[in-house]
């Protein structure tokens, strides 16, 4: 999913702190702040207090780097700004990961402390990694997966408007349980999709199926298995890969490394190679990345 490794060269940085980190934990934050001031040149620190001065932000970095502090959130928020601005090829990210939701962080091989990960944005390579890139424009960095029918609702409103996973949460804690019911039928959560692997049908509308997924593979293609509803007996997986895969059917969201979009009829999303860099560090900058 990635090209060799070069030298991450820049020694003016620009320091955006998401808002969601200095919440979370204001002491590695603080720690970030530290060994990357120590060990740069020149470095600015910015600390938004929401998305549009987010925005703002890496849009004005001038020759700086771009050194995002914050979860997987706000790494797919900066590569999507670049990306929309056609930016992002003459760009290097680097992140140190701070906040709750780390796994797509992990995975692209971003040290998980803060220490180890500012010292990476200081003396790490760059890792050129392929991007998932939708008709619509919207990115993937990692997986995208559409899940069964009946659960996307509720994960599309959270997704979308984080306090209501507390009022939630709160409302299962508040309200006694009730009674156990039966689960739907199979039938009640499958969907009807026709999913096209460069041009090519890997499952048509006339066959239920439980789940779809598209994952980095080789450089330049993506990895596509559907699961088709099991009855009885559980089905094989069917697999391809390719450059260019298209979903359509009855209206359906889906999950894109984090966030969840939708509901659509049809998307088409296309492998960019080597669309993005990342600062990793120097030990991992060799060889090829084919990501989580």
């Amino acid at each position: 999913m990635a090209e060799v490794a070069t030298s991450a060269t820049s020694d003016q940085l620009l320091v955006v702190i998401d808002p969601v980190a200095r919440r979370a934990d204001g002491e590695s934050v603080r720690i970030a702040k530290d060994v990357l001031s120590g060990g740069a040149a020149g470095t600015k620190v910015c600390l938004p207090d929401g998305p549009e001065e987010f925005d703002r932000a890496l849009a004005r970095r001038g020759a700086r780097r771009p050194v995002v502090v914050g979860d997987d959130r706000a790494l797919i928020r900066a590569v999507s700004l670049l990306h929309r601005r056609r930016e992002l090829a003459g760009c290097v990210l680097s992140l140190v990961p701070v906040g709750g939701a780390l796994s797509l962080a992990r995975s692209l091989g971003v040290p998980a402390g803060a220490v180890g990960a500012a010292r990476a944005v200081l003396e790490g390579a760059e890792r050129r990694m392929d991007l998932l890139v939708d008709d619509s424009d919207g990115v993937v960095l990692g997986s995208l997966r559409i899940p069964p029918v009946g659960a996307t609702v509720r994960e599309a409103a959270d997704t979308d408007r984080p306090w209501l996973r507390t009022c939630h949460s709160l409302v299962r804690t508040l309200v006694p349980a009730l009674p156990t019911r039966a689960a739907p039928a199979p039938e009640a959560r499958h969907a009807r999709l026709r999913v096209e692997v460069d041009g090519q049908t890997l499952v048509d509308l006339h066959q239920p199926v439980e789940a779809v997924s598209v994952v980095p593979a080789a450089a330049g293609t993506a990895r596509v298995e559907v699961r088709p509803l099991s009855v009885g007996a559980e089905a094989s997986p069917l697999l391809a890969e390719g450059r260019t895969v298209t979903v359509s059917g009855a209206h359906f969201r889906y999950r894109a490394d984090s966030l969840v979009s939708g509901p659509v009829r049809t998307r088409t999303w296309e492998v960019r190679e080597g669309a993005w860099g990342l600062t990793v560090p120097t030990a991992q900058g060799t060889g090829l990345f084919r990501g989580p």
